[in-house]
């Protein structure tokens, strides 16, 4: 459920591994046992996250996206709870149709039609790559075709909006809240279905996590790499299609209703749609690389990632396009510039980090970066094995002016997409007020990690890069 993770990579034995590789097998993946803390956390989570999208959802439906006025109605005796769930439009066979198209058409994509893209955009990695070694030892293959995919998906989208006229090209927000019933149906088989695998079919037996708490297993998922057959990955898959190949005809759904309702499409919604545009299409660009990230050589498949991707990505993070629709805002022109550069140069910090730190890992520390040859701190430590591993923590580049600058360009990013919304609700400002609080916390939980695995070495790295995010604050 969240924005672009933090990199890990496999680890070797007595070499030097540049930053930060993946953890030895005890580290490996989410926790064994589960504290009262994670418990609560877990079932606060798994209550009140679909509340959360459901009620962000029929604030724009019902009251133009006020947060506070559905409570003040309750609250005030002028609605009543029943009332506002009679007026939310139910699911119907129109909006099931559709998404089971979707879905459809996505894992057809998916599995039936082989990358050709990396065959003629010079720089592109596609086709059948190698995954991190799992805990059990395993190397996954996969076939990365997400860009193609999004490429034929919203080809067919523009033929339709302006040759084939199939349907309109304002029908996802049409459909919203029916279509938002169907991604909760999704979200939860297939959360269920992964956990059910695990049990009596699993992957890899291996590779799965039993803490015997159910509603924690559930949660936070029991195998690593649940698949159906050799390449029909659930944890990729719904990553990134259909949820981020959606994310982006989303917001052109949206930009079609404004022209629809306004006779014209204000340029925050452009705005939105370019610098969102931008971070999709990194991801898919880096598919390959994403092979090597948290998410897939971290965390195990559960309803976090099953029902994550396909609720609470698709309906939250689209949120500022959304209330463009029911508050058109056409800023000035000095302010449209200043949002736009404040996007690009998050994006740019975002994407350059990340590569300085994958040029330090294939090199071994031997290139350039910013045109000298960089600076890093050899840690080692011991696995449980007893196996002794070395790493490299580079402090040059970016990552000598903070020890999660990508996580820096990352919120500058999401809160340009937010300043074109205004200021006068709340509602566009989730975005941003969600990943500054995601990715603290996705930084303070590394760190522990990792000052528990490099020990002494690890004081002297963030001596030497005091700040996390923030350089001079935090």
């Amino acid at each position: 459920m969240a924005a672009f993770p933090e990199r890990k990579s496999e680890e070797r034995k007595h070499k030097n591994i540049p930053n930060d590789s993946g953890a030895s097998q005890g580290q490996w993946g989410r926790a064994w046992e589960v504290d009262w803390f994670s418990l609560a956390s877990v079932l606060f989570l798994l209550t009140f996250s679909p509340l959360i999208v459901y009620y962000f959802i029929m604030s724009c439906d019902q009251y133009h996206c006020s947060l506070t006025d559905p409570i003040i109605d309750v609250l005030m005796g002028n609605s009543h709870l029943s009332d506002i769930w009679n007026k939310t439009p139910s699911l119907s066979w129109k909006s099931a149709n559709i998404y089971i198209c979707w879905v459809t058409f996505q894992v057809m994509l998916y599995i039936l039609v082989p990358d050709f893209c990396h065959k003629f955009l010079p720089g592109y990695v596609g086709g059948v790559q190698e995954g991190a070694l799992t805990p059990a030892g395993t190397v996954n293959k996969y076939e990365i075709n997400g860009l193609q995919a999004w490429i034929i998906t919203h080809a067919l989208w523009f033929a339709n909006a302006y040759y084939f006229h199939w349907f309109s090209p304002a029908i996802i927000f049409d459909n919203w809240i029916p279509l938002l019933w169907c991604a909760n149906i999704l979200g939860y088989a297939v959360s269920t279905f992964a956990m059910i695998k695990s049990y009596l079919f699993p992957s890899n037996p291996n590779d799965c996590k039993f803490t015997g708490n159910l509603f924690y297993d559930y949660m936070m998922g029991i195998e690593f790499n649940p698949r159906i057959g050799k390449w029909f990955d659930f944890k990729l898959f719904f990553n990134g299609r259909p949820g981020i190949v959606a994310w982006t005809l989303i917001n052109l759904s949206y930009a079609a209703k404004q022209q629809e309702l306004y006779g014209q499409v204000t340029n925050s919604m452009i705005l939105v749609n370019v610098l969102q545009g931008i971070y999709v299409l990194d991801f898919f660009w880096n598919e390959a690389w994403y092979l090597k990230t948290i998410d897939i050589c971290h965390d195990h498949f559960g309803w976090y990632l099953g029902w994550g991707d396909c609720v609470w990505l698709p309906y939250l993070y689209t949120l500022q396009g959304l209330y463009l629709v029911y508050h058109p805002v056409q800023l000035s022109t000095a302010n449209a510039v200043g949002i736009l550069l404040l996007g690009l140069v998050g994006y740019y910090i975002f994407r350059m980090t990340n590569h300085q730190k994958d040029l330090f890992r294939r090199t071994d520390g031997n290139c350039k970066i910013w045109g000298k040859k960089p600076e890093y701190i050899e840690c080692s430590y011991t696995s449980v094995d007893g196996t002794k591993y070395y790493s490299k923590l580079m402090i040059s580049g970016f990552w000598g002016v903070a020890r999660h600058f990508n996580y820096t360009g990352d919120l500058m990013g999401s809160l340009a997409y937010c300043l074109t919304c205004g200021f006068e609700h709340i509602l566009p400002y989730f975005y941003i007020i969600y990943m500054t609080i995601l990715l603290t916390h996705r930084c303070i939980r590394d760190e522990h990690r990792c000052s528990s695995k490099y020990g002494k070495d690890w004081k002297r790295y963030t001596t030497t890069v005091p700040y996390r995010l923030i350089p001079g604050v935090f």
